[in-house]
């Protein structure tokens, strides 16, 4: 019951991007094609939404474009009833982080759980952990196996995060000095992992076997005749 209540008072914040020809999972185009790379930045964006759809308290959507704000109100109302959609404004993605913690904390908010639409091995467990360490802690990052985050949480704002090292294998360890230095105290916990490159896509087949959500099922059929057709590529 304890766990449930922390939940309920943390807020989780979707930073993501509407998957478009161009936009989004650009890294996986040389190996995929547009198309497909589309697809599989939509069921990335499922998985991520599955997660805001069983979040027991207040869930945001923060679009990456303003005009995309329609956009996210749709995927809102098919998920559950109250969300509350705020666009990213302009900037690197360490200023939009910056500005979006600014303008949720203007609102009341106070314990923010910030996740992509690229980490569909966070599981309800990791929630629970992370947001039973933000009672002790002003930050809680769980790692990505590259050197990212696939997590960032914090129970007060962040410290500028403009000159961080973005997209970068050295992205963890310069978020968690920037804030160990600002004074605030930080806890990493057990890494996960992103998808960014066209291997992680192909790792999914495995790390996704044995999960039964919905979602992260549909991703692992779509990776799996992914990885067929590259058999098949490779063999003719």
């Amino acid at each position: 019951m304890q766990q449930y209540r922390n939940m309920t008072k943390a807020v989780l914040v979707l930073v993501c991007k509407r998957p478009a020809p161009g936009i989004g999972k650009q890294r996986l185009v040389a190996s995929f094609g547009s198309e497909t790379t589309q697809q599989v930045a939509n069921a990335l964006l499922a998985c991520a939404l599955e997660d805001a759809s069983a979040w027991p308290g207040p869930v945001v959507i923060a679009p990456a474009d303003v005009n995309d704000i329609d956009w996210a109100q749709a995927l809102a109302a098919a998920i559950r009833s109250l969300v509350i959609i705020v666009p990213q404004s302009a900037g690197n993605l360490g200023e939009r982080l910056n500005a979006l913690d600014k303008t949720l904390r203007a609102q009341g908010m106070e314990r923010l759980v910030f996740i992509g639409s690229d980490a569909p091995g966070l599981v309800a467990a990791d929630y629970v952990t992370v947001c039973a360490a933000l009672q002790r802690n002003d930050v809680v990052l769980i790692p990505a196996l590259d050197g990212g985050v696939v997590l960032m949480a914090n129970r007060s704002a962040w410290p500028d995060l403009s000159a961080l090292p973005w997209s970068s294998e050295h992205l963890e360890s310069a978020l968690r000095d920037a804030c160990g230095n600002s004074g605030q105290s930080v806890s990493v916990l057990k890494e996960s992992y992103d998808v960014d490159q066209p291997g992680d896509v192909m790792k999914l087949v495995a790390l996704l076997q044995e999960d039964g959500r919905p979602a992260r099922r549909a991703l692992h059929e779509l990776v799996k005749t992914l990885t067929f057709q590259s058999m098949r590529v490779n063999n003719v």
